[in-house]
């Protein structure tokens, strides 16, 4: 049964038993086992002679000690043992103190560094609940005022992507500003059919004669698909940004429950109201791209890259032709996305992060005006059971750390 644990015998301590009932003849392989020959254990074994019954009825500890030293004393083999120290109660007593305090010894470094542990955790519990607001009510008012002004600068701090509590926010958005860049760029299908895209959208002009109406028509079709993508971009920043404010939020008010539910309705409030306006300048964004519109220079540029020939203003009649079409067709959505790529990461940063946080610093520091003091500081009943046990279980760490420091 022992070797199924501890089948390299390293830690079994082994101890036979009755040896006053051994069959004569077998003496010498039962010294065999003791001696370590026959299942060899790195702590080796020890032989006692156990009290009956009757004896632990009739007779003292002391006497059954006595008896039992002197069976090993004049037993024809098992005597050296008593001068091995391999046998009698007593010499099992010390071998197994000596076990225990080396086991002990072996065990307190990481015990201590188990403590030490515990004690800066549950010191850093108890910072986040420790006094709670002063009864005065000047106090209480200089504490929610400390309380508030430090959540609107971790609100700052946070916008401006200094504050990491969980996740960091920053590198959280930036995936996202790479799925949608990501996501522009598979959208830049190439428009090489321009005889296709000619007759999908010829108006009443004769075989052969240009239209740039064509030309508006196929860009302004394709850059519409880019509406829900962006949009999707909006929602997702939002909820990223909304997790993180709640973060803050519970970070610096987990004790108040008013102050808490106050904090998070406005944070729920200011972000609809930002993500509208963030909608509304999307919404304009894709009615400018309608225009098809960029600089000259920028677009005949992108065009000489994608055509791999050089084009300036003095060839403008030239290229004006249909068969260059799918050129100039991916030449100005090329400046599309590298538009969008930028202004629309830009715009809901601005919307839904700088502006929210600034906006939710001025409404929280505002609640300072004709506040409610006691309200908003109101504790929930289990905040003050909390601060106790986590003292009391302060106290206890720090009393096993300074018995544990005379050991070691």
């Amino acid at each position: 049964m022992a070797q199924e644990v501890d089948p390299e015998g390293k830690r079994t301590v082994a101890i036979l038993t009755k040896p006053d009932l051994i069959d004569k003849g077998t003496e010498k392989s039962v010294l065999a086992i003791v001696h370590n020959e026959v299942i060899p254990l790195c702590k080796g074994y020890t032989m006692v002679k156990c009290r009956g019954q009757q004896q632990i009825d009739d007779i003292s500890l002391e006497q059954a000690t006595q008896i039992e030293r002197d069976f090993f004393q004049n037993h024809d083999y098992f005597r050296c043992l008593l001068k091995e120290d391999k046998a009698t109660i007593k010499c099992l007593a010390i071998k197994l103190t000596q076990e225990l305090v080396d086991h002990i010894k072996k065990s307190l470094p990481h015990l201590d560094e188990q403590i030490k542990k515990h004690l800066w955790d549950k010191r850093n519990e108890l910072k986040e609940c420790e006094g709670g607001p002063p009864q005065d009510p000047k106090g209480a008012k200089q504490f929610l005022t400390q309380t508030l002004k430090r959540f609107s600068d971790q609100i700052t701090s946070l916008s401006s992507g200094e504050l990491i509590l969980e996740e960091n926010l920053f590198a959280q958005l930036r995936a996202e500003f790479k799925e949608w860049n990501d996501q522009l760029s598979r959208s830049k299908t190439s428009f090489s059919d321009s005889k296709a895209v000619s007759q999908e959208n010829r108006g009443r002009e004769l075989p052969g004669f240009s239209n740039y109406k064509v030309f508006e028509t196929v860009l302004q079709k394709h850059v519409a698909k880019l509406n829900k993508p962006a949009n999707d971009l909006l929602r997702g920043m939002k909820d990223i940004i909304l997790e993180h404010l709640l973060d803050v939020v519970n970070h610096c008010f987990r004790n108040y429950s008013v102050l808490k539910n106050i904090t998070v309705s406005k944070i729920n409030n200011i972000l609809s109201g930002q993500q509208e306006k963030a909608e509304q300048r999307i919404s304009e964004q894709f009615k400018m791209e309608n225009l098809i519109y960029t600089q000259d220079p920028i677009f005949l540029k992108i065009l000489s890259e994608i055509g791999n020939e050089q084009f300036s203003k003095k060839q403008l009649p030239m290229f004006d032709k249909k068969c260059k079409y799918s050129h100039m067709l991916e030449a100005h959505y090329e400046i599309v996305v590298q538009r969008m790529a930028d202004q629309l990461p830009m715009m809901i940063t601005l919307f839904m992060l700088k502006e929210t946080a600034e906006v939710l610093s001025t409404d929280i520091l505002g609640l300072l005006d004709g506040a409610n003091v006691s309200e908003l500081l109101f504790e929930d009943s289990d905040v003050s059971k909390r601060r106790k046990d986590l003292r009391d279980h302060l106290d206890r760490l720090t009393a096993a750390l300074a018995a544990l420091t005379e050991f070691i």
